[in-house]
């Protein structure tokens, strides 16, 4: 492992956000280099600084009373509006209940997909795992995905547009294979994953700050996207912004 390679790790490693695998990898890195060491130390009085902070603030009771002086005077119900109310309320929560249930699932899934997202990016930064197929060639990079895939994932060339394309790899999540298409914007690195989807509908993009990377995500054409980097946020979403127009032109074209 190489200094560039711990330096991003070494704030996953001090929230424990690394399986044990990378952990050992980071620690023993560390462990022979003074330089990173230091690092490491200093990003952990920094964590404690902030942990220690009374940072918290707690509304005064003069707050709460002014509120309620401001709602507007509560009646007594009868027998019979209680009654119904609760019946009411019961089925209300029912429903609710249920819709609950299916945004907490959902939530759970997208988060774990995140997770896995991210930790894909994570291994893609160990050198030597970046890349199976080396090339700025867009008409190099999408056939070697033929026969590897169900689907080859669309690559368009953005050199133009300031994200080199610099290749791709076969890449794991959620327990199946998917494509990774490699670009880079100055220092930073951009994994853009596609999987497949059952579900042709378009969903617009969208981007989420995860375990300190941002991540860019849409679908279209049957196709999920998910580009991750360290890069700022509003340059990743010019990269999927861009991405999507490529795709669109080439359709056309």
């Amino acid at each position: 492992m190489t200094c560039d390679d711990a330096e991003v790790l070494l704030h996953a490693l001090i929230d424990g956000e690394l399986d044990a695998g990378h952990a050992r990898e980071v620690e023993d890195h560390i462990a022979t280099c003074p330089r990173c060491g230091q690092r490491l130390a200093a990003y952990r009085e920094m964590s404690k600084a902030i942990t220690a902070a009374d940072l918290s603030y707690t509304a005064p009771a003069s707050l709460r009373r002014r509120i309620e002086a401001t709602l507007p005077e509560m009646h007594k119900p009868s027998r019979r509006a209680v009654l119904r109310g609760f019946a009411m309320g019961s089925a209300v929560s029912a429903i609710a209940a249920s819709g609950i249930v299916a945004i907490v699932l959902r939530s759970d899934d997208e988060a774990r997909m995140k997770s896995e997202i991210v930790s894909a990016h994570l291994r893609s930064l160990q050198a030597g795992h970046l890349t199976d197929v080396l090339s700025t060639d867009q008409h190099t990079v999408k056939p070697w995905f033929n026969g590897k895939l169900d689907v080859a994932p669309p690559v368009v060339d953005l050199t133009a547009q300031g994200y080199t394309l610099i290749g791709g790899r076969l890449d794991y999540v959620d327990a199946r294979a998917v494509g990774a298409i490699v670009y880079r914007r100055r220092l930073h690195v951009i994994n853009l994953f596609v999987t497949q989807t059952a579900s042709t509908e378009h969903r617009p993009a969208r981007t989420e700050t995860f375990q300190g990377f941002n991540i860019r995500t849409w679908s279209d054409g049957g196709l999920n996207y998910w580009a991750v980097s360290d890069l700022a946020a509003d340059e990743l979403a010019e990269f999927g912004d861009k991405f999507q127009a490529a795709m669109r032109s080439n359709a056309s074209g």
